[in-house]
């Protein structure tokens, strides 16, 4: 049998808790953390950090799903941020920590636009999503001591 891979992307502030949470899962097969959706070749970690960049820190999950549904990827997505905060999560501030969703394929975007509509009408948060979802651009990958930081 033939595995399927599929690869997801989020950003939902400092990429280190995110990858952390996305690791716990059973069924991903594999994850690592880098930047995703700026306007700038090949950042380096001080380049998104001075936010001359455009990117967002993310965590990008390969999984199988046949294993684990991408709904159950972007269940935990909403779980692990506050996804009203704008360009902050607790004291990470900066456009670098914004809610972000980026999709790898049309059927990705369908279900994240789906999944925002229905937490934001379901009355869980009072103010607005401001998730932004967005098509996958060019991941690039973080430095080693970064990569799987919490163990």
């Amino acid at each position: 049998m033939t595995q399927t891979i599929e690869l997801a992307t989020f950003g939902a502030g400092c990429f280190w808790g995110v990858e952390a949470a996305f690791r716990k899962l059973d069924s991903v097969i594999a994850t690592s953390v880098g930047y995703m959706g700026g306007h700038f070749e090949n950042p380096c970690y001080l380049d998104v950090l001075s936010r001359i960049t455009g990117h967002a820190e993310v965590c990008q999950v390969q999984f199988d799903p046949a294993e684990i549904s991408y709904d159950a990827l972007l269940d935990t997505f909403w779980r692990i941020h506050d996804p009203t905060s704008l360009n902050r999560q607790g004291g990470d501030r900066g456009e670098q920590y914004r809610s972000v969703i980026f999709y790898h394929t049309p059927e990705q975007g369908k279900a994240a636009r789906q999944a925002k509509n229905k937490l934001q009408d379901s009355g869980h948060y009072p103010k607005p999503i401001v998730t932004q979802i967005e098509p996958a651009s060019a991941y690039w990958l973080a430095s080693e001591e970064h990569q799987q930081y919490f163990g």
